[in-house]
């Protein structure tokens, strides 16, 4: 698979467009570096401290992802990493001073959170958070500029207020999070922490069903998709409308796209009928993933306690005799053979309390349980929740938090994600090879970024705010001629 996305067709014209020169920021005292974990929120300007994590969330969040709230187990973060014993490289406050300072692009960050190319108030309220390397959080953070952002400043007004419970969240993007921990009581795979390209289907079927929500029941046209870093994916809906939403509309929202899942039994209250619009086109989209992704690559019934599972998803006593009779005789059946045999037994007549059109409507059920998206949707039910910013760098796995384009999602590997050590490996090699091919000034042209994998992320990322910049600006201007057209018509 590509390790770098496509520029979309607004970065495939502004890619030659470099960013305004920034001078790098003086190195912070290491006990004042921030970690790979930046997150953000929007605020009112706000005094800068550091908090413990159990301080910042409203919600029981308590990974460094701040989003699941699935269970975990304590040996979960160490899943996907299990040859690590010691520190890992990429956490080195050395390393992560060379991501932030060479290849971070504060300059497109800076246009997507301020939605204009010159500081407005839209990006200098903007709650900036940062973790440390002993774990504290320090929140409250502000900048007026990108400039000032990249060199750490405090907020101006910082001494002016006295605790952070004086600030009230005004206005952020709508955000959703897709974590796969969530998806263990299905996946067979991987669990907690580790992740392959088998159960990243899962986060694939999600970022399907809710991105065609976003956009053709609610209309949303500006949805960034980015890689968490380790098992998962964010959304962040940057239309004004979306922004502007309070937690009421957000909460609304975000119970419209949660669909009750059956618990770790398979127990399920049963979905209303007729299929709610979004619900059947939902279906339509993942009911080629059942088949090959479900019950071919993960098999979630092949042992006898696994098929279990799907007796308790058919409420048909009858039925249910039938097949446990029928898998005791002949072990060994896979769960797309166990499928089959639902409908094999059915026709010949077993079913007791059951109609034909009701085993449709049962299996439909199943294959919402095992496909459709686990959102956590206590991240976006609320303004001031945290959520990890594009771009950083995953403390337990040293990948970059990368958009994904949705275009190709298919395409999308989290394994080939670059890290950070990579990364800065990458740029040695492109400055050897080009050592003598190229004179000095040819070389001062090509910014760090552009030597590795990271390009076709940020060149997408580029594209991406270009689009919203052009329909801030539109928005703007239409403000603007509504008001002259209102101050001509008035009489006198």
């Amino acid at each position: 698979m590509p390790h770098a996305t496509s520029p979309s067709p607004e970065a495939e014209a502004t890619m030659n467009v470099e960013d305004s020169h920034m001078t790098d920021a003086p190195a912070l005292p290491l006990e004042a570096e921030p970690s790979s974990d930046l997150a953000e929120s929007q605020e009112l300007p706000a005094n800068g401290g550091t908090a413990n994590l159990d301080s910042i969330f409203d919600d029981d969040d308590d990974d460094d992802e701040y989003s699941s709230s699935a269970p975990r187990k304590p040996e979960d973060s160490l899943q996907d990493i299990p040859q690590q014993v010691s520190k890992p490289k990429y956490s080195s406050p050395d390393i992560l001073r060379q991501f932030y300072q060479r290849l971070f692009p504060f300059r497109p960050l800076f246009q997507w959170l301020n939605h204009s190319p010159t500081p407005q108030p839209d990006f200098q309220n903007r709650e900036f958070a940062f973790v440390l390397p002993g774990g504290a959080y320090i929140r409250y953070q502000s900048f007026a500029s990108a400039d000032l952002f990249r060199k750490h400043v405090n907020p101006r007004d910082r001494k002016q207020l006295r605790k952070a419970s004086a600030f009230r969240p005004v206005m952020k993007e709508l955000v959703f999070d897709i974590d796969m921990t969530d998806y263990d009581p299905i996946r067979t795979c991987c669990s907690g922490a580790a992740i392959c390209n088998k159960c990243w289907q899962f986060i694939t079927m999600a970022v399907k069903v809710v991105d065609t929500a976003l956009r053709e029941d609610f209309g949303f046209q500006h949805i960034l998709w980015v890689y968490s870093g380790r098992r998962g994916a964010h959304a962040w809906i940057s239309d004004k409308r979306a922004r502007e939403m309070d937690d009421t509309k957000r909460r609304s929202l975000a119970n419209y796209l949660v669909l009750a899942m059956g618990n770790e039994q398979g127990k399920r209250g049963g979905i209303r009928r007729p299929l709610h619009p979004h619900i059947d086109r939902s279906l339509k989209i993942l009911n080629p993933y059942f088949q090959t992704d479900v019950l071919a690559d993960q098999d979630p019934w092949a042992s006898t306690e696994q098929a279990d599972k799907i007796l308790q998803l058919l409420p048909d006593k009858g039925l249910t005799t039938a097949l446990q009779k029928k898998w005791d005789s002949m072990p060994g059946r896979t769960s797309n053979q166990r499928w089959a045999d639902i409908d094999a037994v059915a026709e010949a007549g077993h079913l007791s309390t059951m109609t034909a059109k009701q085993l449709v409507e049962a299996k439909q059920d199943i294959r919402l349980e095992y496909t459709y998206p686990r959102l956590d949707a206590e991240v976006s039910k609320k303004l001031n929740h945290l959520l990890k910013s594009p771009f950083v760098v995953h403390p337990g796995t040293g990948r970059v938090c990368v958009p994904i384009d949705t275009r190709d999602l298919e395409a999308f590997d989290p394994l080939s994600v670059p890290t950070v050590t990579e990364l800065l490996r990458e740029i040695d090699e492109w400055d050897n090879e080009h050592k003598d091919s190229m004179s000095a000034d040819e070389k001062a042209k090509v910014q760090d970024w552009q030597k590795t994998r990271l390009k076709g992320y940020v060149e997408f990322f580029r594209g991406y705010v270009a689009g919203l910049l052009k329909e801030e600006n539109k928005g703007k201007r239409g403000r603007e001629e509504d008001v002259a057209a209102g101050a001509d018509s008035m009489e006198f």
